[in-house]
């Protein structure tokens, strides 16, 4: 007998006993005498079956796989929370099909079509911007969907973020106090709710808190790239600026090695702070002070979440705002 064609009838057979038996084994139902399990298990091992996910979803409406889209696999900010999402999934026996949207607005739109049409049992969505557009897709799939680290400022689906204008305005405020007024809040794009409703609030309240005017010149919106952050540093020094919020790691440390490669001493005559605590904040010398966000718990939290909300169990709480804390390090007095 060719693999490929073994069937549950086929092990029901070899089994002696009836489909329905078989079917209670796979499932895990504790309704099977220990000898019968024992004996069916065996043949499903001498067989080699597998049993068929397709038609196991057809007959139960579920297929027990979630699609998770994320931007960008290669950033460490992502697939840390990717780590978090598949250990919940694992732990609920739920497969996971990663798609990467190249965090673009086009492509998230053709991947969560595409996963749509593999009958995915839900969608956790990491990404930068969520438009009107793709509001418009959510609402039309009847597919449960979570966002995670991810915001959507209209709170169309679940999420699970920290306060991250509560977060900047933490560090902002730790800079003041360091005798900084000229401070720099160096962004990735004001497209990103993130950045413009929330981390830049966060930085405002901080100037308005402690007096110092908000002064727009000191706002540098960039692509968020390495290169735009060491190409900053000339603007910078320029400006003479002495302290930055930068809004993801790989910038900050593109400011960071801009200014120590034109002679600025970082935190002597310069400080700098950033925003995702990837392992690139600890890598670099010296290593970035940090929002410390619980990465591994937002993809966790999300999975869990999304679980809640497909086997219809009651929520609590649809938009949980987990905890932060502040890590200084060495690019800080």
């Amino acid at each position: 007998m060719e693999k490929q064609n073994v069937t549950i009838y086929d092990v029901a057979r070899e089994s002696g006993v009836s489909m329905a038996t078989v079917s209670r084994v796979l499932n895990g139902n504790s309704n099977v005498r220990q000898a019968t399990k024992e004996k069916v298990l065996k043949v499903i091992d001498d067989l080699d079956y597998r049993p068929n996910a397709v038609a196991r979803g057809l007959a139960s409406k579920k297929t027990t796989t979630v699609g998770v889209i994320i931007p960008d696999v290669t950033d460490g900010y992502f697939s840390s929370l990717a780590r978090g999402i598949d250990d919940i999934a694992t732990m609920y026996k739920y497969n996971i099909i990663l798609a990467n949207s190249d965090d673009n607005p086009d492509k998230e739109a053709s991947v969560l079509n595409t996963l749509l049409s593999k009958q995915v049992d839900g969608i956790i969505f990491m990404g930068n911007e969520i438009n009107d557009d793709l509001r418009a897709d959510f609402k039309r799939s009847d597919c449960p969907i979570v966002l995670a680290g991810s915001v959507d400022i209209n709170n169309s689906v679940p999420s699970v973020n920290i306060d991250y204008a509560d977060a900047v305005m933490n560090e902002t405020e730790r800079l003041i106090k360091n005798g900084n007024s000229r401070i720099a809040f160096a962004s990735g794009s004001m497209k990103q709710d993130v950045n413009k409703e929330y981390r830049l609030k966060g930085y405002v309240s901080a100037l308005e808190n402690n007096n110092i005017k908000f002064d727009d010149k000191l706002v540098f919106e960039t692509k968020g790239t390495y290169e735009d952050g060491y190409d900053l540093a000339e603007k910078i020094i320029n400006d003479k600026i002495t302290a930055a919020v930068a809004t993801n790691d790989e910038l900050a440390a593109g400011i960071l090695n801009g200014m120590t490669d034109r002679g600025v001493s970082v935190p002597q005559d310069f400080e700098l702070f950033t925003s995702n605590n990837t392992k690139l904040a600890k890598m670099m010398r010296p290593q970035l002070s940090s929002i410390t966000q619980p990465l591994y718990d937002i993809g966790a939290v999300a999975m869990r979440l999304l679980t809640k909300i497909m086997n219809k169990e009651e929520i609590d709480n649809r938009y949980v705002v987990l905890g932060y804390e502040i890590v200084e390090r060495d690019s800080t007095k």
